[in-house]
């Protein structure tokens, strides 16, 4: 899991200013932008929770696809659910997904991130940019990001650590407990340990 705090604190996206840019230049340029943010304010360097929480839900949250990152990690479940389930799941996954991110913002510890060669067709409507996280005293990390086009926006729908998909390793997890329990029985453990972590 520390490599996985790691990885997404270096890849932070902003939403604004990201109309017509290409997914790698969307990746570098918000990427750039909210470290300088980090290193710049030392309540967040100094671990202020509600100022690392609201960096989060502002920089990383909008450029997601939650709706197609939801129906990925539930599978066959997805299509099973109700609106009403499919709802509350997407609302407790997008919290701990928040958690996950504010987390990683107060890792950040001056990793560089080294962007690989890019290449997509004008036409496509998905495509993948690669990474590597290097760190003082330690291997490279390599991290792939998978956007989709939505509109006439790019929004990322998975992150790869070192060949472990965000999307796959979610999905086993969640599967085991759908299989015992049922879909409720996980989002309501999502939604328990969501209020634990935020006291809410």
């Amino acid at each position: 899991m520390k490599k996985w705090w790691m990885a997404v604190a270096m890849w932070l996206v902003s939403s604004v200013a990201m109309a017509g840019m290409t997914p790698d230049q969307l990746v570098k340029k918000t990427a750039d932008d909210v470290i300088e943010v980090i290193k710049n304010d030392k309540d967040i360097q100094a671990g202020n929770q509600q100022k690392i929480f609201a960096l989060a839900e502002e920089k990383i949250l909008p450029n997601f696809d939650f709706e197609k990152v939801a129906r990925l990690v539930l599978g066959k479940n997805w299509t099973n659910a109700t609106p009403e389930q499919k709802t509350a799941f997407q609302a407790e996954f997008k919290t701990l997904l928040l958690r996950t991110y504010a987390t990683a913002l107060s890792k950040y510890k001056n990793q560089v991130i080294e962007y690989k060669p890019f290449r997509m067709e004008a036409s496509a409507e998905s495509a993948t940019v690669k990474t590597a996280i290097q760190q003082p005293g330690g291997d490279p990390i390599a991290v792939d990001y998978t956007l989709g086009k939505k509109g006439e926006d790019w929004k990322v729908y998975d992150i790869v650590i070192e060949g472990v998909s965000l999307v796959t390793n979610y999905r086993s997890q969640f599967a085991q407990e759908i299989r015992q329990n049922g879909l409720d029985s996980l989002t309501k453990k999502l939604a328990d340990k969501n209020k634990a972590a935020t006291g809410k």
